[in-house]
């Protein structure tokens, strides 16, 4: 890095065997690659305003209708008041396509999935596409939807074992379906090592390896967002809905009591901000945990009925959504008088889940900020007036999604009965029978079995 910055300047040996030329260091400038060897130059105030912006983040798409009501208004304010406007019209968007059913759902998740990739990798083209160098933004989409292959083929392995066992195209797909997945993203591969053009070496694997990253953070992340919402509605709303809470009270707590930075990323964000966020998600938390755990509808597993072929959401409440009795600390007994407490289970789960959104969560923010600072953009697009883009807004949605989904793996879900059953159906008859003779044999010696069973099961 530091021998390109050298070379950016007019610096190095022109015969060098890694000499690059004049117009690829430029490139490397344009990429973010250039600046002092401290890497101080992001730390201008100026630099969230390109020279030549690289997207159409400074757009101002601000509805009219806004714009003439807000008028006269001093830009502090005006931002604050169509921030507040777009966010609660994406709250009520939101609620509504919750209402609208896991389908939906998944739907909207895919839709975000693609806009967030497009918002990274059209910064990344904006500067390759200058060279005219062949396939980067084709192979970027390619992978794209190689990864989406490999990732719902597993899903619909694991969640609709009963279609697939119906269907003989399905049984072929989901049988061969990592080999089917390798051999697309090999062609792929196949197909970047063939686009290498001489003196962008460097640069190309750059974009190649910006592509990776994107699939990683976007569509892996987004993946365990519908994972999180087949173990139940519950897991997908809570999580999402304390990040929204966390980014708007942080926001007003900054907003009217901020007096202190908090880091150099984002000199907006204050350390007022950071704890008035932090206490009023965990509340909030609270109290959406123990709304949401009353309903059969969010609490339930997403399953898919292969008599109806659609979705359900209805089973037997699991302890942790279960009302329980606990005894209160001695120290709290004598502060309060009470006893003990009425609490669901998840309640508890949700104060974690509270203070990983506004303790970490933000660093997902955070990280998005410096990206943006390392290539001198404000926003990642202006899809949503006074927010930016859609990236913008799912940074730390993303991060906590990935805890929620580690989370429920490693305190939550145990031996899930659906999905072994479903295995087992996709198993020749003589291997079912198999496993039915040990079962028995293991339930007999165990003495679970009554005697006239086991006889009749002879």
């Amino acid at each position: 890095m530091t021998e390109l910055r050298k070379r950016g300047g007019g610096g190095g040996d022109p015969d060098s065997t890694d000499n690059i030329s004049d117009k690829e260091a430029d490139g490397d400038d344009r990429l973010g690659l250039s600046g002092d060897a401290d890497g101080e130059g992001d730390c201008d105030p100026k630099a969230d305003t390109p020279d030549v912006p690289l997207s159409t983040a400074d757009t101002d798409n601000t509805p009219n209708c806004l714009n003439k009501a807000l008028e006269g208004l001093p830009p502090r304010w005006k931002n604050y008041w169509i921030r507040g406007v777009l966010s609660l019209a994406m709250i009520f968007g939101f609620f509504l396509i919750i209402y609208m059913g896991p389908v939906t759902l998944i739907l909207v998740v895919m839709t975000v999935q693609i806009k967030c990739f497009q918002e990274i990798i059209t910064i990344g083209y904006r500067v390759y596409h200058s060279y005219d160098l062949p396939w980067f933004r084709t192979l970027s989409w390619y992978f794209l939807i190689c990864v989406n292959y490999f990732f719902y083929g597993e899903t619909v392995a694991d969640y609709f074992g009963a279609l697939v066992q119906r269907e003989e195209p399905l049984q072929f797909l989901a049988r061969y379906h990592r080999f089917i997945s390798f051999a697309l993203y090999l062609a792929g591969f196949c197909m970047f090592v063939l686009s290498l053009v001489k003196k962008h070496y460097r640069l190309q694997f750059y974009m190649f390896a910006w592509t990776h990253v994107t699939l990683l953070i976007v569509v892996t992340q987004s993946h365990l967002v519908i994972q999180n919402l087949f173990e139940g509605m519950i897991w997908f709303i809570v999580p999402i809905s304390i990040v929204i809470c966390n980014d708007i009270m942080a926001y007003l707590f900054g907003f009217f009591f901020g007096r202190t930075p908090l880091i150099q990323l984002s000199p907006k964000k204050t350390w007022e901000g950071f704890i008035g966020g932090f206490f009023s998600t965990v509340v909030f938390g609270f109290l959406l945990a123990y709304l949401l755990s009353q309903f059969q509808y969010c609490v339930c597993p997403v399953g898919f009925n292969s008599e109806t072929n659609g979705f359900t959401v209805e089973c037997e409440p699991s302890d942790i959504f279960v009302m329980q009795e606990y005894t209160l600390p001695a120290v709290v007994q004598n502060t309060l008088r009470w006893k003990t407490v009425n609490l669901y289970p998840f309640q508890i789960h949700s104060i974690f889940l509270s203070s990983f959104a506004s303790l970490i969560g933000p660093f997902g923010g955070f990280f998005a900020s410096g990206f943006k600072r390392a290539f001198k953009i404000k926003d990642f697009a202006s899809t949503i007036p006074g927010h930016g883009g859609i990236m913008d807004r799912f940074d730390c949605q993303y991060l906590m999604a990935t805890f929620t989904h580690v989370y429920i793996a490693s305190f939550i879900r145990g031996p899930n009965p659906s999905k072994v059953l479903q295995q087992l159906l996709m198993l020749q008859p003589e291997q079912q029978l198999s496993i039915f003779h040990t079962l028995h044999s293991h339930l007999r010696d165990r003495g679970m079995l009554p005697p006239a069973a086991a006889a009749q099961a002879k």
